[in-house]
């Protein structure tokens, strides 16, 4: 530093000071009050019904436990390692396998193609949107009651028509395999509205102007719908994969007044309700095997939002 720079004047420092935390004003915690008072109730009832029971189920599944005893007996993972090898367990897992992919498939499928259908400006859609919805909110039961009469081999209105064509009627109820497949048309056939008006509602929502600017361009209906509106459905289909695998996963309604005993139909939601109210009573073994189907739930649903989304297009 040179003495000419030395005489000329320093600017002064001024000296910080210490920042401090903004405290809150009469407005934010009056706002927090309130977010408080309407979220606690929620979360109460959340941890009341949902999570309580669901550690006590886990804790369920570490027992030795015959419904309706006072007493139980700590075995640790021994219903884990007894479902895992044990003979039913493959037979469950591709039961529950099998139906959820069939289901899923073909609700989606049939449902976009019926939402495509359900989209074209023509009269009468407004009714038949609403007769293809209506079986979504009908009672499983109901329903379950009024396809059994259509399969029933001996009276019902299917083997009406099959003797009519001089054919007899499948046994719908006694082969298990023609059992699950029963279960899989009514459950596709109910949940089929739901992801029809989803997906009508994707449709409707798709930017005009792109459509148009395609059809300028001499694009065809077929190469209009696979390489744009197709790809602008994915968040639509990303939604309903996983809101139908999670339902398929817990279908329960229609196994059970379809097929009581679970021919060929148990699932691992009925499976555990067998082994809890059937005639084995084991409350433990059933326990475990909900948590089976919770973590498998959990693995669908993580595995779905971390590599699944990642083709889906936002925009």
């Amino acid at each position: 530093m040179t003495k000419l720079d030395l005489d000329r004047p320093q600017p002064a420092v001024v000296a910080r000071a210490p920042r401090t935390r903004p405290r809150w004003s009469l407005r934010s915690r009056r706002d927090f009050l309130v977010f408080l008072a309407m979220a606690l109730p929620n979360l109460a009832l959340i941890a009341v019904f949902t999570h309580r029971p669901l550690l006590a189920n886990l804790q369920y599944s570490t027992l030795d436990w015959t419904l309706g005893a006072s007493t139980a007996r700590v075995v640790g993972l021994a219903n884990y390692v007894d479902f895992f090898t044990s003979d039913d367990a493959p037979r469950v897992l591709g039961t529950t396998a099998a139906f959820t992919l069939f289901t899923v498939g073909l609700s989606m499928v049939l449902g976009l193609l019926v939402a495509l259908a359900l989209n074209s400006k023509v009269r009468g859609t407004t009714f038949a949107r609403s007769a293809v919805f209506a079986p979504y909110v009908l009672s499983g039961v109901g329903v379950g009651l009024v396809w059994m009469f259509i399969f029933d081999p001996g009276y019902g209105v299917l083997a009406w028509v099959l003797r009519g064509l001089g054919q007899s009627s499948p046994q719908w109820f006694n082969d298990p395999q023609l059992a699950l497949t029963m279960v899989t048309i009514v459950y596709v056939w109910k949940n089929l509205g739901y992801c029809a008006v989803v997906y009508l509602a994707g449709l409707q929502s798709l930017p005009g102007d792109v459509m148009e600017a395609a059809e300028l361009d001499g694009a065809g209906s077929a190469r209009r719908f696979w390489s744009i509106a197709l790809p602008l459905l994915s968040p639509t289909t990303f939604f309903l994969l996983i809101t139908t695998i999670l339902s398929s996963l817990q279908a329960f309604d229609l196994i059970r007044i379809m097929t009581p005993l679970g021919t060929g139909t148990s699932t691992l939601i009925y499976e555990a309700y067998l082994q809890a109210f059937g005639a084995y009573n084991r409350a433990g073994y059933s326990a475990a095997i909900s948590v089976i189907l919770f973590a498998i739930l959990l693995i669908v649903t993580v595995v779905q939002i971390r590599f699944v989304e990642r083709k889906v297009h936002y925009s």
